[in-house]
């Protein structure tokens, strides 16, 4: 047997080799999910899934940012290359992500089952929670995203100096223990409270903080009126602004917004609602965390 026979014949072993060995499995909201070869034109349907990829450096070439770019957090804007909007996150056009020649859709199970065999067919598709997550289903997610995308030594180290870096704020919010934290995003007219089942919910408990104990029940978030707010009447009232004109501006002039301890004591504090309630991830959560921090310190 000649020497380029021999060389060719451990080329082609090393490279079946490396195939195998970049087969991985994880379980996605469907079940199994597989790949045998690690991605390289990725397309995020949610703005936690950028986060995750973000948190590792690795930028998709596809988003669905909503047609507006600014929605994404600046600290995974800036660590991204590249990338194309798809649209919005709940109708994301699938002309846009074929043109782009995706060799993995990551999609959320939530806003995305419905089409997730026409997604199938441009390329594989793992479906993954987003939309009403918790925050420990987020970092479960992120796992999971850094596996399938060949990073999941980079993602174990990243969530291990992720959940040191929320300890850190912990002990630095240690001042408000005892004191019941409500966030509430605030639109034209309505006015929705996050429980502790929610996402922003969940990194507050995260610090080493609790939401009112009357939501616990909820999921997510709930509508509720100024009667309502009061009757959960946190310490600290945080609010995620999605317009300029709120619900809450309107409240103000009422009555019984002065009643309510946060606003008695001044410790009503008005939030980028963006940030906090549509972006989620490790960056993210870091990101609310240092706003708190920033918010009760001024």
């Amino acid at each position: 047997m000649s020497f380029s026979w021999v060389v060719r014949g451990a080329v082609a072993l090393f490279c079946l080799w490396s195939t195998i060995a970049a087969a991985v499995t994880v379980t996605d909201s469907r079940g199994e999910f597989s790949l045998d070869y690690q991605p390289q034109r990725i397309v995020a349907l949610e703005f936690s899934f950028v986060d995750a990829l973000a948190a590792v450096d690795v930028s998709p070439v596809g988003i669905a940012d909503d047609n507006d770019p600014s929605r994404l957090l600046p600290a995974v804007s800036e660590k991204l290359g590249d990338w194309t909007s798809v649209g919005t996150r709940s109708q994301p056009s699938l002309e846009v992500i074929a043109s782009l020649k995706p060799d993995l859709i990551i999609a959320d199970v939530d806003r995305h089952s419905a089409v997730f065999n026409d997604l199938s067919k441009i390329a594989p598709t793992i479906l993954l929670p987003s939309r009403r997550e918790t925050y420990q289903d987020n970092l479960k997610s992120a796992a999971i995203i850094g596996k399938i995308v060949g990073k999941n030594k980079q993602m174990q180290s990243r969530l291990a100096k992720h959940h040191q870096t929320m300890l850190s704020y912990a002990k630095k919010l240690a001042v408000l223990n005892g004191n019941q934290i409500q966030f509430g995003v605030a639109r034209e007219n309505d006015f929705y409270a996050h429980s502790s089942q929610s996402y922003a919910g969940g990194v507050i408990s995260a610090l080493g903080l609790s939401s009112p104990q009357v939501l616990d029940n909820e999921k997510a978030s709930r509508q509720i009126s100024l009667e309502q707010l009061l009757g959960l009447n946190p310490d600290y009232l945080i609010v995620g602004d999605y317009t300029e004109n709120s619900v809450v501006k309107k409240w103000q002039k009422q009555p019984l917004w002065s009643v309510l301890k946060a606003v008695s004591n001044q410790h009503v504090y008005h939030v980028d609602g963006n940030m906090w309630a549509r972006c989620r991830g490790i960056l993210a959560a870091e990101y609310m965390a240092n706003d708190l921090l920033k918010l009760v310190q001024s």
